[in-house]
């Protein structure tokens, strides 16, 4: 199979491809900045984030800490080596298979992510926190037949597995590859394999990863992502803010989405800087691996900053020098409280799964608080008015991006007129843009709620509840908090009325999180004789937000 760019792909699988919209439905992409220009044909992105730092030198330097353990590079690339064997010679893996991740941050997940790649495969991260049903509908979209899964976490796979024809084998790990006995059968292998084997020369534009996106249809849609898409993103990422090598970054976001991929593994690694892993970033797990492992560069969500800022007491927090946000909009009231408190400007920065990176970003001055600042150097950026053309500063709508890396749904050309018009990735962002081009975020169109830094799909949380035995009829909207950013309230007429009680809500809410991720349950439930409507039989979502 010849790529759009007559490169010859490496992918013997080309189910992956095959699901790509039609290149006229993809966003125009733009190589021309000077950092972007250098790009070969053939990329591995394992290979060329982590085998390169080794052969620069930094093969004794710490890569990834996790709880009282250090992974230095050379012992990272050693275990992507032998679990790259493995996935070809014991697992069967082909070029182009995709291969589902699923586990907390640890440094296992980290290698079996750049092993999947080094090896040809495409990686499909997922959050430690999904159920069989969610489970299923990633599987079933991609055909998925290998899932690599931390022991602790078999239950829900497994019944996954039972729910699907595709899903072949389920290999077991833990989360520092030691568990040689028992279920982790992918400690096992590795551990009589020798390392050194080679890699797979896969084009540039190669699927090397694909993220899901929740959307405002509240099924979720498969974003893909090139080899060479990784690279750009994290070459675009260190211009607004650099990033030395031997500094220390961690954070709150997991690897089952693209924000803990990037600020955990991915830039780590093309800065040469280390990643201290939190397999449960509690705000006191995350205060004691600060201190314990200097963290200097920090990323996170405004919940979790707010609960450092709470519960800091007498941890040390000084060898912070640099703090990130991103995920749902930042208080200036907490960014002041912040600065105050530390002396660290947050710096916070937009982006989305369909993008891979934020872009658009501050510099390290934060020169206007309160605004997302302006376009990373690498993408353009505008406001849109409703046909796709971009606005004189001042105007109020959607954002537009164009840059190296864009949107490209898997299996969904409808969904993709909607997200690129006119060579844009269109968000469904508000946002403002002023006269010296900053731009301030308004809100969100459609019904994606930003909770604590995830976004939550209204109606999918409508269909769960729906399914409820008591529950008659449901609404689901977003609520402002001052800690979460947002919260899910649930507004629920019953079949009876009169079991409007406090136990009803709690089963509810406890049936919503044992059904899909428990981070998506609505921590505020409304009992209503109805909801209200339009004369045609619509929700008035509005008068929700204010019962």
């Amino acid at each position: 199979m010849r790529l759009p760019g007559g490169v010859p792909s490496a992918h013997s699988d080309t189910f992956a491809r095959s699901l790509l919209p039609p290149p006229s439905l993809w966003p125009q992409f733009d190589y021309s900045a000077e950092h972007l220009r250098h790009y070969p044909d053939r990329i591995n992105a394992s290979v060329a984030l982590l085998d390169t730092a080794v052969a620069e030198g930094f093969g004794d330097r710490p890569m990834l800490c996790y709880e009282d353990c250090v992974w230095a590079y050379r012992h990272l690339l050693d275990r992507v080596e032998r679990l790259a064997a493995v996935l070809v010679k014991d697992l069967g893996l082909r070029p182009g298979q995709r291969v589902l991740l699923r586990s907390a941050n640890s440094p296992m997940l980290a290698a079996c992510w750049l092993a999947v790649l080094r090896a040809g495969g495409i990686t499909v991260s997922t959050s430690a926190m999904l159920r069989a049903a969610e489970l299923v509908y990633v599987i079933d979209k991609l055909q998925i037949g290998l899932a690599l899964c931390d022991v602790a976490l078999a239950d829900e796979i497994e019944a996954a597995r039972a729910a699907c024809s595709s899903l072949e084998r389920i290999a077991y790990f833990s989360p520092l590859g030691n568990g040689v006995s028992g279920q982790a059968s992918l400690d096992r292998l590795i551990e009589t394999t020798q390392a050194g084997a080679g890699w797979v020369e896969t084009a540039a534009d190669d699927i090397a990863m694909i993220v899901f996106t929740s959307g405002s249809t509240g099924r979720p849609k498969a974003a893909a992502h090139f080899h060479r898409d990784i690279l750009a993103a994290c070459d675009c990422w260190r211009y607004p803010i650099a990033i030395e090598p031997g500094e220390v970054m961690s954070g709150t976001p997991t690897m089952g989405f693209t924000y803990g991929i990037t600020s955990n593994l991915l830039y780590p690694l093309r800065y040469r800087a280390a990643s201290v892993l939190v397999a449960k970033p509690t705000t006191e797990n995350l205060l004691a691996a600060i201190a314990c492992h200097r963290v200097s560069s920090l990323c996170s969500v405004p919940t979790a900053l707010l609960g450092l800022l709470q519960r800091r007491g007498n941890h040390d927090m000084s060898s912070l020098t640099k703090c990130f946000s991103s995920g749902e909009s930042l208080r200036v009231e907490l960014w002041q409280e912040w600065f105050d408190a530390t002396g660290i400007r947050i710096i916070e920065g937009f982006g989305s799964s369909e993008l891979l990176t934020r872009v658009l970003s501050p510099s390290a001055a934060v020169e206007r608080i309160g605004s997302l600042g302006k376009a990373v150097p690498g993408y353009t950026a505008c406001i849109l008015d409703d046909n796709g053309h971009p606005l004189a500063p001042g105007g109020r709508g959607r954002l537009g991006v164009r840059g190296p890396t864009g949107c490209r749904y898997l299996g969904d050309s409808e969904r993709q007129k909607i997200a690129v018009q006119n060579g844009w990735n269109v968000t469904s962002d508000i946002f403002e843009q002023d006269a010296d081009g900053y731009f301030w975020y308004i809100g969100r169109m459609d019904d994606i709620i930003v909770s604590a830094g995830y976004n939550i799909s209204a109606m999918e949380v409508e269909r769960v509840i729906a399914d409820h035995p008591e529950v008659l009829e449901c609404a689901v909207v977003g609520v402002p908090d001052p800690a979460r950013g947002s919260l899910v309230r649930a507004c629920i007429v019953l079949r009876e009325k009169q079991r409007a009680t406090e136990e009803t809500a709690f089963k509810i809410q406890d049936y919503v999180k044992a059904t899909i991720a428990p981070y998506k349950y609505p921590r505020q439930v409304k009992f209503l004789d109805e909801l209200p409507k339009t004369p045609s039989g619509k929700v008035e979502r509005y008068r929700l937000r204010e019962v």
